[in-house]
């Protein structure tokens, strides 16, 4: 007996999951995990403290010109993401749509791991960043304590650098201000 076709997921779908979980649709499926943990959203939200007051807000020396969102629904042709953490540099940021999604890719995205999310961030996310035209994605590690910079480079993903633990560092796109790494872990 033939199996039934599989159902594309579409985004009325994600209105059916319960509140307390992250819905999206990659590649046509419809892909439920739970809230972050608690060390997850510590190094968000730690990492969302070093860069909102320098590149949103302009303050200590920093720059701004940013818009940065913790968990935005972006909309990547038919696929619906919500990475951790999402920035755009002001110019290219849609002030205003007629949708809970946001249909322009973002400059720079941070996926912050967790053993429930680690392959879908680095297997499918990745790619359809990629090829969505984001410039930089961070890979951040909470239990490994580490850093991971990509650059997108002719149409790829490049690592650009490694980082751990304590280290301070000074990473692409936010070179202007120094991140001290130990800030993102819980001790």
């Amino acid at each position: 007996m033939a199996e039934a076709a599989k159902r594309e997921a579409t985004y009325e779908d994600l209105y059916g999951i319960p509140e307390d979980v992250v819905g999206e649709i990659i590649n046509g499926e419809l892909i439920v995990t739970p809230r972050p943990s608690r060390i997850h959203g510590f190094s968000a939200y730690a990492l969302g403290g070093e860069l909102l007051p320098p590149y949103q807000f302009g303050r200590g020396g920093g720059p701004g010109g940013w818009i940065i969102i913790g968990e935005p629904e972006i909309k990547f042709g038919e696929n619906y993401l919500v990475p951790d953490i999402a920035g755009w540099r002001r110019e290219r940021f849609p002030r205003a749509e007629d949708t809970n999604w946001i249909s322009v890719s973002p400059d720079w995205i941070t996926e912050i791991l967790s053993p429930s999310t680690v392959r879908v961030d680095r297997i499918k996310k990745m790619a359809i960043y990629g090829e969505h035209g984001v410039s930089y994605l961070w890979l951040i590690d909470p239990i490994a304590k580490t850093l991971e910079v990509f650059r997108l480079e002719a149409g790829g993903w490049l690592l650009r650098s490694v980082f751990g633990e304590s280290d301070r560092v000074r990473v692409e796109p936010f070179v202007d201000i120094e991140i001290d790494l130990k800030n993102l872990w819980i001790e």
